[in-house]
């Protein structure tokens, strides 16, 4: 059955869209873009106050499945995607076993296909059990659906494993998305080095553990000729080398998380809350405002959420024993409309680049754009919806988001993967 979304305010800057409008939608293409849109038996959706824009894409998300259940899975956390408006998950391959050949890919998404609730498109790791040590089967998991090549979790230590590994996979066509952590100056670090760590009596992980890397793998990215995408980029300096390579004309990208973005080091306090532990970790103040203005600047390509589901009995240890991570999946959208478009600071044209067009640029996906013809990944939000972050509320198996409490105005109403309503007034279907 044909869907005609009635009188949707329409927002795609890829095809000069900001208005009310109605989108039909037939089988899993959008059939008609316009106004006054009629269609004999069609399903009509009235849309009256909401927002309708391409799909969002959320290029850094872990799964958990296969291995570690116990703290999400492709169901559960594909389940979370839609309800925060998202149409598809690059999913990290640091699973057990390690996504690092074709059969992990087909796994992942033939589970998808059967239980899950959006796209899932896997990445494959660089090197064989994320060891840093021998190449992956780089080949056999591109023929096998993988979109990106990534050791996320940890970083590769060696410099020349990283070379041989971009010289390798490059013919492939694939961006390599760095983690960017050097183990041996990072040490068992717990939290951003500074004042906060010495007051708390928390090991401290310097900021130059992740600018190292970030400078590592941009001068050899220029070496090879390879795409480099940097991950959850934390500081300013980091942000700073890739503006320098982007002005070199190198192939550079980066991507910033919301809680890299809106929370800060002085979050974590005498409580210890493990919510807010997380890799890399939470930066200054300073840190936070660069990489907002990076956003704005489009220094900053993408706004990805690195979802790290953990079970409940992990982050209930003490501060030091407890799992890196957070989930993000369900808030990222509110959270980008509370304070980057409500406070002015940016449009919703360049929340959807963000969130929707530089996803899939990266990744090498095909763009989804609301005109004729176009595959009909959807996402509908209401952007005046006040709501409250709250555990009891989340799709995800996991609780462990460090925004629980906070209040955001933004959220999803309806998702549409392929024409098929993923999300129906805020409910999972």
């Amino acid at each position: 059955m044909a869907l005609l979304l009635k009188n949707a305010h329409v927002v795609d800057p890829a095809v000069d869209l900001d208005g009310v409008m109605d989108v039909l939608v037939e089988g899993d293409v959008i059939a008609a873009v316009g106004e006054g849109l009629a269609c004999e038996g069609a399903e009509v959706i009235d849309l009256t106050g909401k927002y309708l824009v391409p799909g969002l894409v959320d290029m850094h998300v872990h799964l958990r499945e296969p291995g570690f259940e116990a703290k999400g899975d492709i169901e559960s956390e594909t389940a979370a995607a839609a309800k925060g408006g998202f149409t598809g998950v690059c999913s990290m391959p640091n699973t057990n076993p390690v996504t690092a050949n074709g059969v992990g890919g087909e796994y992942i998404k033939s589970v998808a296909a059967a239980k899950g609730h959006c796209r899932v498109y896997p990445a494959g790791a660089m090197t064989k059990g994320l060891k840093g040590e021998i190449i992956a089967e780089m080949g056999d998991m591109v023929e096998h659906g993988a979109v990106a090549f990534t050791d996320d979790g940890r970083g590769i230590q060696g410099a020349g494993m990283v070379r041989r590994a971009m010289d390798y996979g490059q013919m492939f066509g694939k961006t390599f998305m760095s983690h960017c952590q050097d183990d041996d100056l990072v040490g068992d670090g717990q939290i951003n080095e500074g004042a906060v760590s010495t007051r708390l009596g928390l090991l401290g992980w310097p900021a130059e553990g992740e600018e190292l890397q970030i400078a590592r793998d941009i001068t050899i990215a220029e070496l090879t000729g390879a795409k480099l995408h940097i991950q959850h980029i934390s500081t300013a300096k980091g942000l700073d080398m890739v503006r320098a390579a982007k002005a070199k004309g190198l192939p550079v990208t980066c991507e910033a998380t919301p809680h890299h973005l809106f929370l800060t080091e002085d979050a974590i306090d005498g409580t210890y809350n493990t919510c807010f532990k997380v890799n890399p970790p939470l930066r200054t103040a300073a840190d936070a405002e660069a990489l907002i203005a990076g956003v704005i600047d489009g220094s900053v390509d993408a706004i990805a959420t690195d979802h790290a589901p953990h079970s409940d009995w992990e982050k209930s240890r003490e501060f030091e024993l407890a799992p890196f991570g957070m989930t993000g999946l369900e808030t990222a959208l509110g959270l980008v409309i509370t304070n980057l478009v409500k406070t002015g600071k940016i449009s919703f044209g360049r929340m959807v680049e963000l969130m929707a067009i530089a996803p899939r640029k990266i990744l090498g996906l095909d763009q989804v754009t609301i005109a004729e013809g176009s595959v009909a990944d959807l996402t509908v939000f209401d952007a005046d919806a006040a709501w409250t972050v709250s555990e009891e509320d989340f799709a995800s198996h996991a609780k462990n988001s460090g925004f629980k409490g906070v209040e955001l105005t933004g959220r999803a109403t309806d998702v549409f993967v392929g024409g098929k309503r993923t999300l129906a007034n805020g409910v999972v279907c």
